[in-house]
């Protein structure tokens, strides 16, 4: 079972800690729904839980996400992990500030100036 945090993410509780590296859940029920994905179709990729999170990562970064919100959400202690890891899918990021700035630019350049008044 999942509840939420202050932050509204989830967390653990002591029922879903067999969900992780100490149960057998991978081994019970994931491994089993990817082998039957698998046989269904031949080109569905082996995939772990883990990947799954890399991808909610990777989704939430290029759907907008900032750093601190990917932290939270993946329980990171520090934003530098998160970094550290995603930091390469943040790049779209700065090309996206630079494309704002120069919008702005472009409004504020093609305004009229208008001369201070001394008051």
């Amino acid at each position: 079972m999942f509840t939420s945090n202050n932050a509204g993410w989830p967390t653990t509780t002591r029922h879903s800690a067999s969900m992780g590296r100490g149960g057998n859940y991978r081994k019970r029920y994931f491994s089993v729904a990817v082998a039957k994905c698998q046989k269904d179709d031949e080109t569905f990729p082996d995939i772990t839980p883990h990947d799954l999170r890399h991808t909610a990562a990777s989704l939430a970064i290029s759907a907008g996400a900032n750093v601190k919100a990917v932290q939270k959400m993946l329980g990171h202690a520090k934003a530098s992990m998160t970094l550290d890891v995603y930091a390469d899918l943040f790049d779209d990021d700065l090309d996206s500030v630079a494309d704002g700035l120069d919008a702005a630019l472009k409004s504020v350049s093609a305004g009229p100036l208008s001369k201070p008044t001394n008051a």
